[in-house]
């Protein structure tokens, strides 16, 4: 179909369907051209086949149907401030039904006398009538009336699926068909339609075949951008020449294995094997070790640094928080003992030492870190985002580990990466399980290990839900069971969502809070308001003066100083303090074996994997864990089956598959993109894991032949569409 002037996907709206549905495709949806437009996809499909007869609705049925307003009338609410817009709709065959709609004044303007629409909804009952209460709906046009599938597109209250519809059709009149990105042997192989029939298809299909044919082929293209993305990345990282640091024999690893009070696991020797073999070779090693929590994956980072170590080479260990780098800094000197310190009476004689460095460390002693790792006087340094400013130098960095790698973004990872001649070796930690989709897709430029079985001497830990709403009686219950926990000698943390002591300023804590958690910040299912979440600075002197009166209780958080955030947290791993109240900043890698207690706070506004983070801070020790997961959501509510699934399982790869089915995919897949708006409309982590593992396959033949995408121009612009041209070109600039 060709048209004059030429249209394709790169062109302007503006001149096809006129400025006034071009500025407000672009002010509300931000789609500026034909390619962004034609790549906004329906939501879904109404089946004018399938369609709901008014007259043979039931109680509690979810009906979709197309009918006529009959009368729209707009009244006072008798309950509650505000106006409710009182409809009634009559279908094809003559039979009506009620509908309501709260805040009427907002769709006043869209349902009026004489509009057919589709209106969908549960069917409920009100004054013994059948009636739809706050329906969803789409006004319909001429076009639809004679088509077999209605597209209802994602839409605004400022631009409706009906006019973006009528946008799309514009535009489709008038493109010619795009050419092809995915190679005609892949196309052919897997079955799939050109690009310019899946395109119409999706929006205007004639049977399910035809849309479901289309979707399939889009997911396709979206799932090839992305493995191609990270095939380029993998390219661009390995082609970098990297420092070999061969295992050797009689070393400080050597030593240190001997020196172990305990035995390795078999996954931890076997993840060992793979990283010592990594670290041999010329080009960098690029490796993510997943473990649940409690899996010994500081062991297995450790006795990797001391490879590089022993081959004459730095290594960084680079944390999210400055607790957690003080925490490590004093994990690794305690694990290495007279091995880590090089330069002290008593020192072993092949011994390194451990650096700590953190933005917020007195100038001092800043600046003696600074030398130690500059001169190469420190074999380990162990730092939070200030090891990534340019004024920070290392002798000769071999190797850095990247702790919680989704507290990261791709760019800190490079930024140490990226410097010196050599290429320093990668290996990428996280206690958050990863479903196989999520490591194909966000970590893909990563090769992946997993430490599945937990070292010996770990004890069990018992979660229960506490749920206020139904046993309020129960929250008197927790502070007991805290004061049992002390009375046996042991410690516990009480964990709230927010710090407190609000000054206008943004909460440090705020982002260690999983906001990717779609019931995270919101109203309840029942759709009331909630009371703000709980603030540390708030329960602590509550519990001081109440329920844990007489315990030493501690305070831990964000908006503390550092060397306060030192102090607590040393006076709680010496046993001075027996309550910790903190947010948290204690998720990941604070370990104190005496701590069997957690009391997790408004528990319902933390996700899946973070509670299970923070239930890993217990059962460290000899002697049994106790999580008190405290609520006030009712039952039967989403927000209460997550905490049921939390309680109903330690399973942390169990988890994280369901906390993946529960999440926005969207902001999953968006990690990946650095921020910018999402490209990735219809590919599914769930629901496609197959098209993934192929498109990994293909990507990586692509750029083995073509590593710069020369003869592949199609797809340089697919990746470009799918993950931003900006990172495209950073990948290709690494060649």
């Amino acid at each position: 179909m060709s048209a004059e002037p030429d249209i394709d996907l790169l062109s302007p709206l503006q001149p096809i369907i006129g400025k006034r549905a071009a500025d407000a495709l672009s002010a509300q949806l931000e789609i500026n051209t034909v390619g962004e437009l034609v790549r906004h996809y329906p939501r879904k499909y109404v089946d004018r086949g399938k369609l709901t007869d008014i007259a043979g609705l039931e109680i509690g049925e979810h009906a979709t149907l197309v009918a006529q307003v009959e009368k729209a009338v707009l009244r006072d609410m008798r309950a509650r401030r505000g106006k409710l817009l009182a409809v009634v709709i009559r279908d094809e065959k003559g039979a009506q039904l009620d509908c309501t709609f709260f805040n009427g004044h907002k769709v006043q303007h869209l349902i009026h006398p004489g509009v057919r629409a589709v209106f969908s909804g549960k069917v409920g009952v009100f004054n013994r009538k059948l009636q739809l209460t706050h329906p969803q709906f789409e006004p319909l046009d001429e076009t639809d009336e004679i088509r077999p599938f209605i597209s209802v597109y994602p839409a605004t209250a400022k631009i409706t699926s009906q006019e973006i519809a009528r946008c799309v059709r514009q535009v489709l009149d008038m493109l010619d068909d795009p050419s092809d990105p995915l190679p005609a042997e892949l196309r052919r192989a897997e079955g799939l339609a050109e690009l310019g029939r899946a395109l119409r298809r999706i929006h205007v299909p004639e049977s399910e075949a035809d849309f479901h044919a289309a979707r399939n082929r889009l997911v396709w293209d979206e799932a090839i951008g992305v493995q191609l993305a990270l095939a380029l990345r993998r390219h661009a990282t390995s082609s970098r020449p990297a420092a070999p640091c061969p295992l050797r024999p009689g070393g400080l690893v050597a030593e240190f294995d001997e020196r172990l009070p305990f035995t390795l696991t078999e996954g931890q020797r076997a993840v060992g094997t793979e990283i010592a073999a990594d670290l041999e070779r010329t080009h960098p090693m690029n490796r993510l070790v997943q473990g649940d929590v409690g899996a010994g994956k500081t062991v297995i980072a450790l006795r990797a640094m001391l490879q590089v170590v022993d081959a004459g080479r730095q290594a960084a260990l680079l944390a999210p928080t400055e607790v957690l780098a003080a925490q490590h800094a004093r994990s690794l000197r305690n694990l290495l003992g007279p091995l880590g310190q090089a330069g002290e009476l008593g020192a072993a004689e092949r011994a390194t030492s451990v650096t700590l460095l953190t933005g917020s460390m007195g100038t001092k002693a800043k600046r003696k870190a600074l030398l130690d790792a500059q001169s190469g006087e420190a074999g380990i340094v162990v730092g939070t985002h200030a090891l990534i400013q340019d004024h920070v130098g290392f002798a000769d960095l071999g190797m850095v580990v990247v702790d919680e790698q989704h507290r990261f973004g791709v760019e800190q990872r490079d930024a140490l990466r990226g410097r010196g001649e050599l290429a320093p070796h990668m290996l990428v930690m996280t206690a958050t399980p990863i479903p196989r989709t999520v490591a194909m897709t966000v970590y893909g430029d990563l090769e992946i290990s997993a430490l599945r079985e937990l070292p010996g001497g770990r004890s069990p830990i018992a979660t229960t839900v506490v749920p206020l709403a139904e046993k309020p009686s129960w929250f008197e219950r927790v502070w007991r069971r805290v004061r049992e926990e002390v009375a046996q000698g042991h410690q516990a943390y009480v964990v709230c969502p927010r710090v407190g002591g609000d000054t206008g300023k943004a909460d440090p804590d705020a982002d260690l809070v999983d906001t990717d958690d779609p019931d995270i910040g919101a109203d309840s299912d029942e759709g009331t308001a909630r009371r703000p979440p709980l603030a540390v600075l708030e329960v602590a002197p509550k519990l001081a003066e109440g329920a844990l009166e007489g315990l030493r209780l501690g305070v831990l958080h964000g908006k503390l100083p550092p060397d306060e955030k030192d102090t607590v947290m040393r006076a709680f791993e010496r046993g001075e303090l027996d309550v910790l109240v903190a947010t948290t900043v204690i998720e990941v890698g604070v370990d104190v074996p005496n701590s069997t207690g957690m009391v997790i706070l408004d528990a319902d506004r933390f996700g899946l994997s973070q509670l299970h983070q923070l239930r890993g801070r217990v059962g460290r020790g000899s002697a049994p864990g106790v999580c008190l997961l405290v609520t006030d959501m009712p039952a039967a509510t989403t927000a209460r089956e997550r905490l049921d699934a939390v309680a109903g399982t330690t399973d942390g790869f169990e988890l994280a598959r369901l906390d993946l089915e529960l999440r926005r995919e969207g902001d999953v897949l968006g990690a990946m993109q650095s921020g910018r708006r999402s490209g990735l409309k219809l590919l599914s982590l769930l629901r496609h894991e197959e098209i993934i593992a192929k498109a990994q396959v293909y990507s990586a033949d692509i750029v083995a032949h073509d590593p710069e995408l020369r003869g592949h121009p199609g797809l340089a612009a697919l990746v470009g569409e799918v993950v931003g041209d900006e990172e495209r070109a950073a990948y290709l600039d690494k060649v």
